[in-house]
Parts: C-alpha cells; structure tokens; sequence
C-alpha cells in the first residue's frame, strides 16, 4: 500500500470518527478535547489498517510458501517416477538381449 492510499484512509478514519459522534455544544468540552479525540480515533483507525494490512501479508506469504512446498514436492514425485520408470525400462531392455542372446540360461 502507498503513502496515497494510506493517507486517504486515514482521512476517512477521522471523517468517519468526527461524524459518528453526536455534536454537543457543553460548556465543559474544549477544542483540545475534541482534538484529542479525533487524534484517538485516528490512531485506533491506523491501528486497524495495520492489523488489516499485517494480516493479508502474512495470508499471501502463507499462501506462496503452501504453493512453493506443492510444487517441490510434485517435482520430486515426478522425478522419482522418471527414476523408477527408467529402471524398469533398462531391465525390460536387459531381460529382451538376455532373450535374444539366450544369455544366463
């Protein structure tokens, strides 16, 4: 994710924050107040996108590292059919010159 995207979530973050509460017109409650709050709010949204974004990572990492090991092990398979399908072929070649040889009889 870029700075770009990030930055506009943010901002969606604390737009979503500042509509979401109910304005009060109290005497006791200041402008420091209200910016503590919106900078909260903003830090629990950041917090959010991060778990979100930590979580796709490690899901993708996960993923690639499920499909790296699948692919491992169907080369090995593959290779150990191509080593016991050559044995068999040479002893099917063997077997054919003993024939025809009439050697080992």
């Amino acid at each position: 994710m870029n700075g770009k995207k990030i930055c506009a979530i943010l901002l969606t973050c604390f737009v979503f924050a500042l509509s979401s509460h109910p304005v009060n017109a109290q005497p006791g409650q200041t402008v420091k107040q209200d910016a503590k709050d919106a900078g909260h709010a903003i830090g629990n949204g950041a917090r959010d996108v991060g778990h979100g974004t930590a979580h796709v990572a490690k899901s993708v990492g996960h993923g690639t590292a499920n499909a790296a090991r699948t692919v491992g092990h169907g080369a090995a398979d593959v290779g150990h059919s191509i080593a016991h399908g050559t044995r068999e072929g040479w002893d099917a070649t063997k077997h054919a010159v003993k024939q025809v040889f009439h050697k080992g009889d």
